[in-house]
């Protein structure tokens, strides 16, 4: 969490804020484009042209159950359509890399949609996008584990993969994290839709109806009202079905990119990408005259969801946004200077 969206986090007193985190990028073919940085780009009176929708995001935040029927969760809060989009192929795999690491107690579904854009998506109005669901994990009773927990043990990232079949156009991709470590009470639960433009090509003449974003959920649906902390986990993905083909989720890996390109306005060109040389472990001092360029290459690496740190007797205490209760629960119950353990439910304990 930056430092700016950590004194927005504290001013808003809210005792659910916290530092889950957004989209910080995209992977396709090796190709990275940057999302939207809500926690910088809000403050730019000059962005950047991205791929990702703007949003009123700077705390890193949620949308919480009690507005599923307003248009901010279609996109986020306050949503805009982004100024540029990605290409991709009908049939592509598409990286979507998140950032800070996902909390380990932030459980819950991974779930992804397109609509279609009949037009510029950076020209389209949000409430008339229609969503059609191409995956939706939930809870893997054979693992144990949740979606949020493959996303993070993956790199902090989600693989989805585009219709095959898809027709060639303009579609948003609505991406969503729905954490339910407070889903037990009402309102508890926290959903993180991030929107992405993307102009599919090849493909052939799928085109799935959908729903509105305002449709897609409501605050008593059963994935959305949930308790996870009970023994035989029946989950039940939230939204609507899955189109016809489509799988609740494609086998995940970490995906490295070795090409940057920049957005595309509408209207315009795919850009040019810029290819990293090979490594060869050894320096070179001659000249070339092609111009050389640094490319960035995405290294992904796991650290701890929640530092714990020493407290002021020498105990261990947990650091802030971090759990520090609930039942069952055998870690740190005192919270680092300047958080407070606040009870979210019976099962989880939030410093805040």
């Amino acid at each position: 969490m930056s430092k700016t969206s950590a004194v927005l986090a504290s001013l808003a007193g809210a005792a659910l804020v916290a530092a889950h985190g957004h989209v910080s990028h995209i992977i396709v073919n090796g190709v990275y484009y940057r999302n939207y940085d809500p926690t910088s780009d809000w403050y730019n009176p000059n962005p950047p042209t991205v791929i990702g929708w703007t949003a009123a995001q700077q705390d890193n935040g949620f949308v919480e159950p009690n507005n599923f029927g307003t248009s901010d969760i279609i996109c986020h809060k306050s949503a805009a359509p982004g100024g540029g989009h990605a290409t991709v192929k009908a049939g592509d795999k598409i990286s979507i890399v998140w950032t800070p690491e996902w909390p380990e107690s932030h459980i819950g579904p991974v779930i992804d949609y397109l609509a279609a854009c009949n037009g510029d998506c950076e020209k389209v109005n949000k409430e008339s996008l229609r969503w059609f669901k191409i995956d939706g994990a939930g809870y893997n009773s054979q693992t144990g584990s949740w979606a949020a927990d493959d996303l993070r043990k993956n790199g902090n990232s989600w693989l989805v993969q585009i219709p095959s079949d898809l027709k060639a156009g303009n579609y948003v991709l609505r991406h969503e994290i729905i954490a339910l470590h407070g889903a037990g009470s009402p309102n508890g639960a926290q959903a993180y839709p991030q929107c992405i433009n993307l102009q599919v090509t090849g493909g052939g003449s799928n085109s799935p109806s959908g729903v509105p974003g305002t449709s897609l959920y409501k605050a008593t649906d059963p994935g959305i009202l949930f308790n996870p902390y009970t023994s035989n986990i029946n989950y039940p993905v939230p939204g609507p079905a899955l189109i016809a083909g489509a799988v609740s989720s494609i086998p995940q890996s970490v995906s490295v990119a070795t090409q940057t390109a920049s957005a595309t306005p509408p209207g315009g060109s795919a850009p040019a990408t810029t290819t990293a040389a090979t490594s060869t472990g050894r320096s070179s001092s001659s000249s070339s005259s092609a111009r050389t360029t640094t490319t960035l290459v995405t290294v992904t690496t796991q650290s701890p969801s929640s530092t714990i740190t020493a407290g002021p007797t020498g105990g261990a205490s947990q650091s802030k946004y971090g759990q520090c209760g609930g039942s069952g629960w055998t870690g740190p119950t005192a919270c680092a200077a300047g958080s407070t353990c606040s009870v979210l439910n019976p099962w989880y304990h939030q410093c805040v």
